[in-house]
């Protein structure tokens, strides 16, 4: 089988956001070489969450680390709801995103890094609610994918479904943190390549040398 990267992430998770410009620049270099699989964590599933004033002064804190290191920025619409978390109606949970993210990849199968980026701009960039179905309606027109076939997807059980199957590889590839990134060389063996934030270069020489250590074997 060809090489894929596995991409774990959720829609959620500032540090995945702040990895965005690394799995671009992975998605470049690499893209000759490896086919390219996103997959989402459920990092907040609808039985867990809670209002946003829970979580806003974890993410005040954190948000700027994340912008130093990465060089990413997080939106002044996002941040209004982390710096004024009483006035805000967000309850954060990952399921609506997913689902969305299953949607997008069957139109754009090769597109999975571009889809997911897109997805975590809207929220982290834009600050658009993952909730609410129309924090997906921009890119319906940019994908130029019809609302009408989009929405029925959208809250069918088929596609939730789908979003529960790669929580549950989640948590048999035992990701307990994201981002995380694998090289899969076989249907059973996974070659660890990123877990957390790590840097272009640093995964860049891991992904080679599993791809070397393939070439080698076969």
């Amino acid at each position: 089988m060809r090489p894929i990267l596995v991409y774990l992430y959720d829609a959620y998770c500032g540090w995945c956001y702040g990895f965005s410009p690394v799995i671009k620049n992975i998605r470049s270099a690499f893209k000759n070489n490896l086919d390219f699989e996103v997959l989402s964590g459920g990092l907040v599933l609808p039985v867990n969450r809670v209002h946003i004033s829970v979580t806003a002064q974890y993410i005040e804190e954190t948000y700027k680390d994340i912008e130093r290191l990465t060089g990413v920025l997080f939106g002044a619409d996002y941040l209004w709801h982390i710096q004024n978390p009483g006035q805000s109606d967000w309850y954060p949970h990952s399921e609506k995103p997913a689902i969305a993210l299953c949607i997008f990849k069957e139109y754009f199968p090769e597109q999975q890094v571009e889809l997911a980026m897109a997805i975590q701009n809207a929220l982290f960039a834009e600050g658009r609610d993952l909730c609410d179905d129309e924090a997906y309606r921009h890119l319906l027109v940019s994908y130029h994918i019809p609302p009408g076939e989009f929405y029925p997807k959208l809250k069918s059980d088929a596609y939730k479904e789908k979003a529960y199957y790669e929580f549950e590889l989640a948590k048999r590839l035992n990701v307990s943190g994201y981002p995380t990134v694998f090289i899969q060389l076989s249907e059973s063996k996974f070659y660890l390549v990123a877990e957390g934030y790590t840097p272009f270069d640093i995964i860049k020489e891991r992904i080679a040398k599993a791809l070397d250590e393939t070439s080698i074997s076969n």
